[in-house]
């Protein structure tokens, strides 16, 4: 889930992209693909470009009272700062934000939103997730 934002960076103050997403990552670590659905609005601010979206992700978790794999549906606000590593004008590099583990957008002015969702994704997931309500546990 890459997108330019070459162009964006190059308007002024409070210009604005929508862009819609269904596409699929890959966790971390494994193979597993999980689909995701949604709308994201780029807005350049005066030091970055502003995510602000929704996103309907669906995970695969065990349930915390029979143990069974099921299909967890999720909905993701996200609301993100991307900065640039390079200036549009001169192309020099510029220097990184504050705060170390804000999202960056490439020095080909590629904003990846893979790692923002996927990190969405994991602090979504509910503490003691249950395939029903009524969910009897283990028998």
């Amino acid at each position: 889930m890459q997108i330019n934002v070459s162009q964006l960076l190059k308007e002024s103050i409070g210009a604005s992209r929508d862009y819609k997403i269904n596409e699929a990552i890959e966790t971390t670590g494994d193979d597993i693909l999980i689909p995701v659905k949604g709308a994201v609005k780029l807005t350049r601010t005066n030091r970055s470009i502003l995510l602000t979206g929704k996103f309907y992700v669906s995970v695969e978790i065990t349930c915390s009272r029979c143990l069974n794999i099921f299909s967890c549906p999720l909905e993701l606000n996200i609301e993100e700062e991307f900065f640039p590593t390079l200036d549009m004008r001169s192309g020099y590099p510029l220097p990184s934000p504050e705060e170390s583990d804000s999202f960056t957008i490439d020095e080909h002015q590629i904003l990846n939103l893979e790692e923002a969702i996927r990190q969405y994704t994991i602090l979504a997931i509910p503490m003691k997730p249950l395939c029903s309500k009524n969910c009897n546990g283990l028998l």
